[in-house]
């Protein structure tokens, strides 16, 4: 059985898709800008689709109760807690009633999932970096990983290497089989450049093999991978 990739859909998104995606994810909610709970709350979705909060507004004196209110009322097979603001005390004590309450599977971002008996969604997994030595220190608990065809590119000069945003893919290039990328060489009198970049083969065949290292779901936006 293949690792399931569940794709994130806004809501313009999810109402003109035709038909339903296996895997759907709705993105997101966020904390009310108005009041002390969630907005953007999904219609009726599948038994399986995911449901994923962000903190875009990060939480202001919200309601932890009422928030397990709303989300008990949403049916859905699993939640994601994409918080990506480290250190906010507020929301982690709203990640740990939520996670506490919830029956079903709730997926937490390292900044706050340690001490919680829950999964942890971790960032793609850079081009530059063997999959095993990503996921390493996270072996032991469930693991969601997103899934992004990321690139980067390495200048190389006599002041050092630098690596920065690839912004033009190249047309071709050689594949490498333990990054599960393509990379390219192009040398200059005054430096040299080494660009990675995954395609979709490869970001699949990195999934496939992520199964082997605990991660059970992939989340990855339906605008890049549909």
């Amino acid at each position: 059985m293949g690792l399931p990739l569940y794709l994130a859909q806004t809501s313009a998104e999810f109402t003109a898709c035709s038909p339903i995606l296996p895997h759907p994810a709705w993105m997101a909610c966020h904390f009310s800008p108005y009041g002390t709970g969630l907005c953007n709350l999904p219609p009726d979705l599948p038994e399986d689709a995911m449901v994923i909060l962000n903190d875009r507004i990060p939480p202001a004196a919200h309601d932890a109760e009422y928030i397990l209110d709303q989300l008990a009322q949403i049916k859905c097979g699993s939640i994601l807690l994409d918080f990506q603001r480290p250190d906010v005390p507020e929301t982690a004590n709203i990640v740990r009633a939520i996670v506490e309450a919830e029956k079903r599977p709730v997926g937490v971002t390292p900044y706050y999932c340690q001490g919680l008996a829950c999964p942890v969604f971790l960032s793609p997994v850079p081009p530059d970096v063997p999959l095993a030595t990503y996921l390493e220190p996270w072996q032991g608990r469930e693991i969601w990983l997103e899934a992004a065809m990321d690139s980067l590119i390495y200048t190389v000069t006599q002041q050092g290497a630098a690596p920065s945003p690839l912004f033009r893919i190249p047309d071709r290039g050689l594949r490498d089989d333990e990054l599960f990328c393509h990379y390219r060489t192009e040398v200059s009198e005054i430096q040299a450049e080494f660009s990675l970049w995954r395609t979709r083969d490869d970001l699949d065949d990195l999934l496939n093999k992520a199964q082997s290292h605990s991660v059970t779901k992939a989340v990855g936006l339906w605008q890049e991978l549909r």
